[in-house]
């Protein structure tokens, strides 16, 4: 027997969820698929970093920089690579179309 809200498995002879307090369920659902994230662009300048952050802040748009803060731990600038989740691909290659950086 499963709670199909916390999703806690108990034993035979239960009937109710002592945490969420729903009735169990003998099988749950499958969780629906989550969207990845996908790597839009590689970017070496923090200006350009902090013009793509104003420009996907005023969006919807999940995004992360992965290693943004790597270019303080070496005198030579590293790569902070855009991460952009998969279903906000295309919103954001036409921001960064109109930024003139992809």
């Amino acid at each position: 027997m499963y709670c199909p809200k916390c999703r806690a498995e108990y034993r035979e002879g239960f009937l109710e969820c002592s945490d969420c307090d729903v009735d169990l369920v003998e099988k749950l659902e499958p969780l629906p698929k989550m969207p990845g994230f996908v790597k839009m662009a590689t970017i070496f300048r923090e200006g350009n970093i902090a013009v793509i952050k104003a420009s996907f802040d005023k969006t919807d748009i999940e995004y992360y920089f992965d290693g943004e803060q790597s270019h303080r731990l070496a005198p030579v600038p590293l790569e902070a690579r855009l991460m952009v989740r998969e279903d906000f691909k295309k919103e954001a290659e036409s921001i960064l179309r109109d930024l003139e950086l992809l």
